[in-house]
């Protein structure tokens, strides 16, 4: 089995930051130690010779591999936005070793055998280790307690219909699913009714009942969100079933989702880049680009959001990674498509929000992996994955300037380039984040012990599917 050596490194794990090493073998992490246990350069060079390869990170860090739990890699059925191939791709240049993706495909998956055929898919092309949600519908009740949920993440379920016809939208089947379903419940929390009036509202009182793109988040209204998430928190609270609320964006949310916590309702909460780092301001000059589901809030949603993020609200951060074509985000906010990519560049810029933002000033690199790669691995009971630990799965991010080389620990520091839309990896070939400057880049991804992406390049990888157990893991 290859062995692989990163020394030198400042490796950032567990609430710690260590000036240390990492031994990985096969698909393992065999040990992990700081510098100074090696008592003398006799000590190292003994590494070095065990190592196949031996990998200075002088000046580099060295982090678990980001785990992202909601993406939409559109395969099956909406491939010419994206599929697993190219979106792993960029995921692992992203930093990110592993990703579970959505149901609202084409067909949706709301079924094992719909499971195992995204299986399938993924063992054929993706570079980065996969998983998949079941997804509810108002009829697959028996499909969901049937699931085996050692290779399903959880259930997904939508409250608000413009998901890919996925709307649950009977009381029934929500306590059912709530009453019944042993593994976590992720939800997409907007209620329907607010949205509609808020719809029909504002296309009465346009001329020709369009609506412009930045008044998204009024056709999408926090009251939706709110009212959604509360009625989430006290389904979970009645049942004593395991909520997961997803992509956060309102302040309103974060008070209902801290009040569950203080009486012990099983709840976690996820937020996304975007809704850090964008607020309904940025429609001005970014249009459609910013445009997804739920709605990119006000400013003070936005700070909120930031100040919350090492304080126990906010649990973990995810992308909703929903490439469409440019073509596709043309329109207005009733036509242009709703989401955007997100997965390439979402570490790179937790960190430079951590770097530069003064509403998150005291955020710390140890709490980026904490968000990012140790709490989605605790939430989902993910089997070894998340921590740098020997005898987990190695899983494994150096990071460095943009434009560096791991194999010249010497290379000068020069001011980041700018991100352009050549920058991206996968299909839609755009980002949001054109225009901004980020000081961190992967330089090194390793995912189940073979490295897939290193300098600029991709490798063979060995990907593996996840496994999930039903407790928290520690």
């Amino acid at each position: 089995m290859t062995k692989t050596l990163f020394y030198n490194a400042t490796v950032i794990n567990e609430g710690a930051v260590i000036f240390g090493y990492i031994l990985t073998e096969g698909q393992l992490i065999k040990s992990v130690g700081e510098m100074d246990e090696l008592s003398s350069p006799e000590a190292l060079g003994k590494l070095v010779e065990e190592a196949d390869e031996a990998i200075d990170c002088r000046g580099k860090w060295v982090i678990p591999g980001v785990i992202d739990t909601h993406v939409h890699f559109r395969d099956p059925g909406l491939t010419e936005k994206a599929d697993m191939a190219t979106e792993s791709r960029a995921a692992v240049a992203g930093g990110v070793t592993s990703f579970i993706d959505m149901p609202n495909t084409r067909p949706a998956t709301t079924s094992m055998e719909a499971v195992a055929a995204k299986m399938d898919r993924a063992a054929q092309v993706s570079v980065a280790n996969y998983g998949f949600f079941l997804g509810a519908t108002n009829d697959n009740i028996k499909e969901l307690l049937d699931a085996d949920y050692s290779k399903v993440a959880g259930v997904k379920l939508f409250l608000g219909s413009s998901t890919g016809n996925m709307l649950v939208d009977s009381e029934s089947t929500l306590s059912q699913i709530f009453g019944k379903v042993p593994a976590l419940i992720a939800v997409h929390a907007e209620d329907e009714e607010v949205i509609r009036a808020a719809r029909e509202r504002l296309k009465a009182e346009s001329p020709d009942g369009s609506i412009a793109v930045e008044r998204h988040p009024d056709v999408r209204p926090r009251e939706a969100c709110v009212r959604a998430t509360a009625h989430a928190i006290s389904l979970a609270e009645n049942s004593g079933a395991r909520l997961h609320v997803c992509h956060i964006s309102t302040a309103d949310e974060l008070r209902l989702i801290a009040d569950a916590k203080g009486r012990g309702v099983k709840v976690t909460a996820e937020t996304c880049p975007q809704y850090l780092m964008f607020d309904r301001n940025d429609f001005l000059t970014l249009g459609a680009r910013v445009k997804c589901n739920p709605a990119i809030k006000e400013p003070s949603d936005r700070i909120a959001l930031l100040r919350e993020l090492h304080r126990g609200v906010i649990d973990t951060i995810a992308t909703d990674h929903a490439p469409h074509l440019l073509s596709q985000k043309e329109g207005d906010a009733l036509t242009a498509a709703s989401g955007m990519p997100m997965i390439q560049f979402s570490l790179a810029a937790m960190l430079d929000l951590m770097r530069n933002d003064p509403s998150c000033d005291d955020l710390t690199p140890a709490d980026v992996v904490e968000l990012m790669c140790h709490a989605p691995a605790r939430i989902f009971g993910i089997e070894r994955r998340g921590f740098i630990r020997p005898g987990y799965y190695a899983d494994l991010v150096v990071l460095g300037a943009p434009g560096a080389r791991l194999d010249d620990p010497e290379t000068p520091w020069t001011p980041p380039r700018r991100i352009t839309d050549d920058d991206a990896i996968g299909r839609c070939g755009w980002t949001p984040l054109a225009g901004r400057a980020l000081a961190d880049a992967p330089l090194l991804t390793m995912v189940s012990g073979s490295v897939a992406y290193r300098d600029g390049k991709f490798m063979e990888s060995s990907s593996m599917p996840l496994r999930f157990t039903n407790h928290v893991q520690p």
